[in-house]
C-alpha cells in the first residue's frame, strides 16, 4: 500500500455506531433527551446527526454490553451539560476507586473532566470537558 493508500481514511468523515433493541425508545432518548437531530429512521437503523458526524443506532435482536465507553462528546461546560442532562432524567455512573465529584464528574490526571452515563440499552456514553 502506497503513502496515499495508507491515508485514504484520514480525510473521510467518521460514522459512529451503537445498538438498540428498541428503536422507538432509542429515538426518544437520543432525540428527546440528548437533542440530536434524526436524519432517518429505517427498520434497520436510526441515523442521527451529531454536529456533522452520523451516529447509526443499529436495531438489533440483542445488545452486547460492554464496560467501556461506546460514544462520547466533548462539551464546552461539563458541569452545565451534566446538570442539564440530569434534569432530563439521565443518571450518571459512579465507579469504585474513582474520585468523582457530587455530579459524578471525574478529573483525569491530565486535568480533563469526564462523566459517564448509559443510554436505554446500556451503551456507556460520556461527556468530556
Amino acid at each position: 500500500m502506497g503513502a496515499e493508500g495508507s491515508k485514504m481514511l484520514s480525510k473521510a468523515k467518521p460514522v459512529a455506531f451503537v445498538a438498540t433493541v428498541d428503536g422507538a425508545r432509542a429515538r426518544a432518548f437520543y432525540e428527546g433527551v440528548l437533542g440530536l437531530r434524526v436524519i432517518e429512521d429505517q427498520p434497520f437503523a436510526l441515523v442521527l446527526d451529531a454536529l456533522g458526524t452520523k451516529i447509526r443506532v443499529q436495531k438489533v435482536e440483542r445488545v452486547a454490553h460492554t464496560s467501556y465507553t461506546a460514544l462520547g462528546w466533548e462539551v464546552s461546560d461539563i458541569v452545565e451539560t451534566v446538570r442539564a442532562l440530569a434534569g432530563k432524567g439521565v443518571a450518571f455512573a459512579r465507579y469504585p476507586g474513582m474520585q468523582q465529584d457530587e455530579l459524578g464528574i471525574w478529573t483525569t490526571p491530565g486535568g480533563a473532566k469526564v462523566a459517564w452515563f448509559e443510554d436505554p440499552d446500556g451503551n456507556v456514553l460520556s461527556v468530556t470537558g
